[in-house]
């Protein structure tokens, strides 16, 4: 079993110091997967959990995604800096709070100096619903290059982030499996909507250094 030291919280096999790492490696399907067999074995849990969630076939009382508090002043999580910090008194690095905020409920909280709720907003569902299957209809499964995965295994992911002020609009949102998501958010890839309305992602400059698009093509072969 993987130690809590090995799994993210939200999914992501990489340790908070091992981010920088975990960014640049097996960003492209063939290549070798580096992470321990504990940290591939807590991915799978977490993504089989996540599968089945999606199904939406789980009993109403039991169907929703867990519920988090974290904490994280606004400035910090515009400019991926700082901590999040859950009521366990864990931390969460700036990038998994970014990608919790793509694919869940989100209900704000103004607090004060000293910790004090002064507001409570008003919960704001984002991907999901019909725009969820008008996602599902024009990815058809993870956007990202070569990568096969089914629309059960993704998330939706917004091209310009909800804390940027991104809106969830169709035009706006991409899905991404599990793995490809974290690679996103860690900056190295860049996603954006073509004119055509479909998704296209820049590579690294490591990979090309020209930074050419390429599109996934594998979902629309016949």
């Amino acid at each position: 079993m993987a130690t809590a030291a090995e799994a993210d919280p939200a999914g992501g096999a990489a340790t908070a110091s091992g981010d920088a790492i975990g960014a640049a490696k097996r960003v492209l399907p063939g290549d070798p997967d580096l992470r321990s067999a504990g940290a591939r074995r807590a991915d799978a849990l977490i993504e089989l959990c996540e599968r089945i969630l999606h199904t939406g076939e789980l009993p109403d009382n039991g169907g929703q995604k867990p519920h988090l508090t974290i904490t994280l002043p606004w400035e910090q999580l515009k400019a991926k800096v700082g901590a999040g910090l859950l009521d366990t008194g864990d931390l969460l690095t700036p990038e998994t709070v970014r990608r919790l905020a793509c694919d869940a409920i989100i209900i704000p909280a103004v607090l004060g100096g000293d910790g004090q709720v002064l507001d409570v907003g008003r919960a704001r569902r984002l991907i999901d619903g019909p725009l969820r299957r008008a996602l599902v209809l024009r990815d058809r499964g993870c956007a990202f290059p070569g990568c096969d995965r089914p629309p059960q295994w993704c998330d939706g992911h917004h091209v310009t982030a909800w804390a940027d002020g991104g809106t969830t609009c169709l035009a706006n949102s991409v899905l991404l499996c599990g793995f490809h998501h974290r690679e996103i958010h860690h900056g190295h890839w860049q996603v954006r909507i073509r004119t055509d309305g479909f998704p296209e992602f820049l590579p690294p400059a490591f990979i090309d250094p020209l930074r050419r698009p390429v599109q996934n093509t594998l979902h629309r072969r016949c």
